[in-house]
Parts: C-alpha cells; sequence; structure tokens
C-alpha cells in the first residue's frame, strides 16, 4: 500500500478530480490516537491481498492539517469522524467507515456492489 498525502486544499481537489475515473479512498488519522494507529495499521496489512490495486490511497494527518479535515467534511457532506475511511467516486462520497468499522473487505465489498 502506498498512501498519497493530502496537506492542502490543491491536494484535495486533485484526488476528487482523479476520483471521476478511478475510485480515491481517504483515510483520516489522528496521529495522537491508538485506535486510529491501530485500524491504519490493519488496512495496510488487508490492503494488499483485497483486490484494492484499482484504488487510489489518499492520508490525511487530521492533526497537523485540520482545516483541510474540515473542507472535506464541508464538500462530501459527511460528518468528521476519526479515524475516518471515505471512498469518493466521481467527486461523491459512495461510502464511509469510522473506528473498528474500517476494513479492507468491507470496501471490496462496497466497490462491488
Amino acid at each position: 500500500m502506498n498512501w498519497l498525502p493530502i496537506k492542502n486544499k490543491e491536494q484535495l481537489d486533485a484526488a476528487l478530480e482523479e476520483s471521476a475515473g478511478t475510485p480515491v479512498v481517504i483515510f483520516k488519522h489522528s496521529t495522537s490516537c491508538s485506535i486510529s494507529a491501530t485500524v491504519k495499521s490493519r488496512l495496510e496489512r488487508q490492503w494488499d491481498s483485497a483486490g484494492l490495486d484499482d484504488v487510489k490511497p489518499y492520508y490525511l494527518d487530521l492533526l497537523s492539517y485540520r482545516p483541510v479535515s474540515n473542507e472535506i467534511a464541508e464538500v462530501l457532506q459527511v460528518r468528521h469522524e476519526s479515524p475516518q475511511l471515505l471512498l469518493v467516486q466521481d467527486g461523491v462520497c459512495t461510502y464511509n467507515a469510522s473506528h473498528m468499522g474500517i476494513s479492507a473487505d468491507a470496501l471490496k465489498k462496497k466497490l462491488n456492489a
């Protein structure tokens, strides 16, 4: 798994534009939260075996880039949570999960639905 960072609005806009042709996930991570660290590690371990090669994974350190996190919540019309995984297709959040509900298998099921 190769995370692509989101650190500013321009990178967020580029990820949303990219979602028109490729599914994009945005993982909002709190670097001070042990649950968030556990979920991130689990997702990374599951990613390759889940067959999600066509999905672009983006990562947001929401403590360092809180304004970008707020922008994501506003633009995608999702309530902010942490950790949070958002699936974006054609600029729209089609699935979101938080805390221990985040898994590569659940994401794959949503993509194949």
